[in-house]
């Protein structure tokens, strides 16, 4: 069947002059349409990720963004780092440096080095030391910005809606300031690299997506008696890591990384240091064996180390605090200068209005959907310590980079917990990964257990450092690397083989077969591998 011709309007009024003309000055009078360039989906937003907080989560996560083509602005109320560039991982390093050099002149006679005239600590010059290296890390942050082209706003910021903040000025006590300071809103040009002066001003900055990662703060413990703050001789991590003087006596509650880190830096610059843990293990989240070693190589130091333990009050004194410390049914008194409370942190979420956004709140942070980092508001992630999950600076920059690479990519990919090292920076240094023995047999695991120490190596004799031992985990039927765990000199810096090792799922045979040079102290890592599997070649 054939289709209807369709009707010409010229030829049906090509009879018509009158019609033909009057259909063309219709036509002249529509106007010109004008160009119209089609806006990008963030055309409306004034960037495409904004990280609010700039610690280890916050900055790798914008520069990470950054990388992946992202327009980024980074708000952060107080210094580039965050905790633990300014108050946590970075000086309180370089504070256990200073006192383990100290103690390698000291007993230098082990490696028949004399050093007539002894040594000491200049605690000014220690000091500066130790924020220079603070200022130097904190301004290479700014000059990574402006590489990536991140706008760096200081401010406090709090929600409008989920696709709006509003950002004031950081109204909280503020942090001892070191180094020159800097100015509160820097752009691609001109980064902050210092500290930034307050700002004094409001603004509303518009995000497509948002990285939550304002980290975590120290709290304070309710201890009867207990009053006062750093003038009065109560101090927390970071009254610590900026202290103003060696105290004659100090008493560190919690015998976590934070509390045995400081005890070891305070008893080895001339402080008596008792450390109080109320489990019955140092570095209680860690392997048994890795906290009952350490507790006794600290005393072996000077520190008195009292587990199962609690303090129960204290009052004050002409000189310090009496303080009651309590194990089982034996008190005793206890007089210090200084009281350190080395426990606990709070995620860093107040006055922002995260709920009425939709963000759910726990008791530890902020609640994430499922491993992704999403939030429940869909285009809010959060990162690190905020979470109330695992408050180490290494994974929190793992999960800015797996949280920005899921919202740029529109990926929904889960992070990988299973191979997470924890380092405690004590001499010795103390490293973990995978899990714990009694984790593994709780699970229902047949396990089997490899341990070597580090005393009969050549390298660990060379070097006089033959404390501590390397403690291997394995599933018995297949073999696999459940947990590598280890105490001893340089195991901070071993323990990457252990994790890569757990993260590639190898098996007891295959990490045997890998050679370990010689004379090394990694050789105890090879050689706990062979004990696991029921041949260790050096184990008497």
């Amino acid at each position: 069947m054939s289709r209807p011709k369709p009707q010409n309007i010229l030829t049906s009024t090509a009879g018509s002059a009158s019609a033909m003309a009057t259909l063309v000055s219709e036509i002249e009078r529509i106007p010109t349409p004008e160009e119209q360039l089609q806006p990008m989906p963030n055309d409306s937003f004034d960037c495409d990720v904004c990280v609010i907080g700039a610690g280890p989560g916050g900055y790798v996560a914008a520069i990470r963004a950054a990388q992946l083509g992202a327009k980024v602005v980074v708000v952060e109320k107080e210094y580039l780092g965050g905790t633990c560039l300014n108050w946590g991982c970075i000086p309180s390093k370089a504070m256990i440096a200073s006192v383990e050099r100290l103690q390698h002149i000291q007993h230098a006679d082990k490696l028949a080095v004399e050093v007539p005239d002894g040594a000491k600590v200049n605690f000014e010059k220690f000091s500066a030391r130790r924020d220079k290296i603070v200022q130097t890390q904190r301004g290479g942050i700014g000059i990574l910005f402006k590489k990536n082209n991140i706008r760096h706003i200081e401010g406090f910021a709090k929600f409008v809606d989920a696709h709006t903040i509003e950002i004031g000025p950081w109204e909280g006590p503020r942090s001892e300031v070191r180094g020159p300071e800097g100015q509160g809103d820097k752009g691609p040009s001109e980064p902050n690299t210092q500290n930034p002066t307050p700002n004094t001003t409001q603004q509303r900055l518009s995000a497509k997506n948002f990285v939550l990662a304002m980290g975590s703060s120290c709290i304070r413990l309710n201890i009867p008696g207990l009053e006062g703050g750093r003038e009065e001789g109560v101090w927390t991590s970071d009254d610590a890591v900026t202290a103003p003087f060696v105290p004659t006596s100090m008493l560190i509650l919690g015998g976590g990384a934070v509390g045995v880190e400081f005890g070891y830096v305070f008893n080895g610059l001339g402080s008596k240091v008792t450390v109080v843990e109320m489990m019955p293990n140092l570095i209680p989240t860690m392997d048994t064996d890795l906290g009952v070693e350490l507790g006794k190589l600290l005393g072996r130091q000077g520190i008195k180390v009292h587990t199962g333990a609690t303090l129960e009050r204290a009052e004050k004194t002409k000189d310090g605090w009496k303080c009651t410390v309590k194990k089982g049914t034996e008190v005793e008194e206890i007089e210090v200068q200084v009281v350190l409370l080395g426990v606990g942190r709070k995620a860093n979420t107040e006055g922002m209005d995260l709920e009425k956004i939709g963000v759910k709140l726990h008791r530890r942070g902020v609640e994430v959907v499922d491993d992704s980092l999403k939030t429940h508001c869909p285009n809010v992630y959060a990162i690190g310590d905020v979470t109330g999950r695992i408050q180490l600076a290494h994974v929190a920059s793992a999960e800015g980079i797996h949280a920005v690479t899921n919202i740029l990519t529109g990926a929904d990919k889960q992070f990988d917990y299973r191979a997470v090292p924890s380092c405690v920076y004590t001499v010795p240094e103390v490293a973990s990964v995978g899990l714990t023995q009694s984790e593994a047999e709780a699970q229902g695991r047949d396990v089997t257990v490899g341990k070597f120490l580090f005393r009969p190596l050549g390298k660990a004799m060379a070097i006089a450092e033959q404390d501590g031992f390397v403690k291997v985990v394995a599933d018995k039927q297949y073999g696999e690397v459940l947990g590598v765990h280890m105490i001893g000199a340089h195991v901070t810096d071993m323990i990457a083989a252990g994790v890569a090792a757990i993260k590639m799922e190898a098996t007891l045979e295959v990490m045997a077969e890998t050679i370990h040079a010689h004379p090394t102290m990694a050789e105890a890592m090879l050689e706990a591998y062979e004990d696991a599997m029921g041949h260790a070649i050096h184990k008497a």
